[in-house]
């Protein structure tokens, strides 16, 4: 899939596109109303669009990616709503049947408060997107609806599973992926090898999706 991506915005790569094929592999029901967290491109939005989406909005915390997803959107006839802020805005004012997520995830000394690294740098433990967005998730779902999660095997799929779970939802891994590391990861190595987050010499890392449902 081609995507119109300007400078700063996260450029789809495999965790995107293994989030891609889950979701076509969950099936989800025509006429779904979707919500895509950190949309970045759009890409995932746009998949949600061209599955037989009814209602497609796209949140993110950067202006240019929500550019970005509006143009792409558009260029294949989708009318996808973008929405600036945070995820969590969302909770009590709309239900979505899907929520799909790409959060930042990679373990970092910090949380940056702006530029493009807010879209993978995801702390310490790479959790601080990642249990907020666990704690909200049974709040953004409707009646019966799915909401579908990657990331690193690095920030702890178990921790994931079990804070979705204890929120009421039934979660699973679904998807696996071993890729080998990106700039980003392979910059940080090192660090990441002192923390005992990797092993020394370490290349590769496996991406999951998780899913849950609402009972």
């Amino acid at each position: 899939m081609w995507l119109w991506r300007p400078p700063g915005v996260y450029r789809p790569q495999e965790d995107t596109w293994l989030m891609a094929e889950a979701l076509e592999e969950a099936g989800m029901p025509r006429g779904s109303r979707v919500l895509d967290v950190c949309t970045g491109t759009g890409a995932l939005a746009v998949a949600s669009g061209l599955a037989g989406a009814s209602e497609v909005t796209a949140v993110d915390l950067s202006r240019r990616a929500l550019v970005a997803a509006w143009v792409n959107a558009r260029l294949r006839g989708l009318a996808v709503k973008v929405r600036h802020g945070d995820f969590g805005d969302l909770v009590g004012s709309a239900e979505f049947d899907v929520v799909t997520a790409n959060p930042p995830y990679v373990p970092s000394v910090a949380v940056p408060r702006r530029g493009p690294a807010r879209a993978w740098d995801g702390g310490v433990d790479g959790r601080s997107v990642l249990d907020r967005l666990c704690a909200v998730m049974p709040l953004l779902l409707a009646d019966k609806g799915m909401g579908l999660v990657v990331h690193s095997t690095l920030s702890d799929p178990d921790v994931t599973l079990r804070q979705l779970r204890g929120g009421g939802l039934k979660a699973s891994v679904v998807a696996r992926r071993t890729i080998p590391f990106g700039p980003v990861m392979r910059g940080r190595a090192e660090w990441l090898s002192r923390r005992g987050l990797i092993n020394e010499g370490q290349e590769h890392e496996e991406l999951v999706v998780i899913r849950a449902d609402a009972a």
